[in-house]
């Protein structure tokens, strides 16, 4: 295991959980709390890591320091199958194991949904992300990451000199936010031309019926169930011409060995940490608009924030999409005077906030 990094931001607690009566492996990272108790969300695959998970903490505490809401960053693992009939087990020893880190709010993320907040709820008294019949904004159902991404991709599309409607695009990972940023892309205009999970990819220049290939996922468990267009292996997703790219599954999809083969003209990270710094660099080398996730996908923390504050359906989507349009131009504007990348600029904007906070601490 690399040795973990540690700077002025923390993170401030790295914490690794085993059951060995349940054989229930977990690890927490809470970054920094200057800002409030910290909010991040449960990621739950059999080869998530604690560095994976101090990655994706930093990136929660950049997302919502710039996002504006009054918490810090944190995140968890779980490592296990998703698909564990032991499932409910899992959560509910997991979160007896984390009792005790009140500082630390879960939500939902990889691998789990609002039915596995119900479970840590029930056995912490805190989470966020929640079903609507206990009173939470089931941040998955409603799409609220995918929203964000889509209103991120209106001003983008600004900056890229690309017209949104008519737009092409590419959905790497197939999932709840996928989905869901294909879904409100293209209710804006946009056309879905290919889609990728783990099983392989669909490809169709002529346009896919965002519906049809919901249900064809639903039915077939993968989007190569669908009735149209071409087969292609998940990895070849990337090769795709496409004016919009939206990589919203797994960490470093988008690495050296790709990034020369993207043709997108902007892409929109709705997934945490999925391309690596080196080809971030690359893809502004060569011209192309990377929105960085922590801009991108934050709608789905922008719900939650709003839902631990006790504000509705229509309240969280109305903060979501001022939030995310603001910061998507400032970031963009600023990366542009300054001739730097957008995860720069977004990045000093972020910790700006932050080191203030932390001014008026004592710890």
């Amino acid at each position: 295991m690399p040795e973990m990094l540690f700077d002025d931001f923390g993170p401030c607690k790295v914490i690794e959980l085993y059951s060995p009566k349940e054989g229930v492996r977990g690890i927490v990272v809470i970054d920094n709390v200057a800002l409030g108790l910290a909010v991040g969300g449960v990621r739950v695959t059999p080869t998530v890591t604690t560095e994976e998970i101090r990655r994706l903490a930093r990136t929660m505490t950049l997302k919502n320091s710039i996002a504006g809401l009054p918490h810090g960053g944190a995140k968890a693992g779980i490592v296990a199958d998703p698909a564990d009939p032991r499932k409910e087990r899992i959560f509910r020893v997991f979160a007896r194991m984390i009792r005790g880190l009140t500082e630390y709010i879960p939500g939902p993320d990889m691998g789990c949904d609002e039915t596995s907040m119900a479970w840590i709820l029930d056995e912490t008294g805190r989470a966020v992300g929640l079903p609507e019949e206990i009173g939470g904004l089931p941040l998955d159902r409603l799409g609220a990451t995918g929203y964000g991404v889509a209103e991120c991709a209106e001003v983008a599309a600004r900056f890229a000199n690309l017209e949104l409607k008519g737009a092409r695009v590419a959905v790497e990972g197939f999932g709840s936010v996928g989905k869901a940023a294909a879904r409100f892309l293209i209710d804006k205009g946009a056309v879905l031309v290919a889609a990728s999970d783990t099983k392989g990819a669909v490809h169709d220049p002529a346009g896919i019926d965002v519906s049809e290939l919901i249900e064809a996922k639903r039915q077939q468990g993968s989007v190569t169930g669908f009735g149209k267009g071409s087969r292609l292996a998940a990895a070849d997703l990337f090769d795709v011409p496409c004016d919009i790219l939206v990589p919203a599954a797994a960490p470093d999809v988008i690495n050296a060995g790709n990034v020369e083969k993207i043709k997108a003209r902007i892409i929109l990270q709705g997934a945490n940490i999925p391309a690596t710094a080196e080809a971030e660099k690359r893809l502004q080398q060569r011209g192309v608009l990377v929105v960085p996730d922590f801009i991108a996908n934050a709608g789905g923390v922008i719900m939650a924030a709003m839902e631990y504050a006790g504000k509705n359906e229509t309240e969280a989507f109305a903060a979501i999409r001022e939030r995310i349009r603001k910061n998507t131009a400032r970031v963009l504007e600023k990366a542009a005077s300054e001739g730097t990348l957008p995860r720069t600029a977004a990045d000093t904007l972020a910790r700006e906030r932050v080191r203030k906070a932390m001014g008026y601490r004592d710890y």
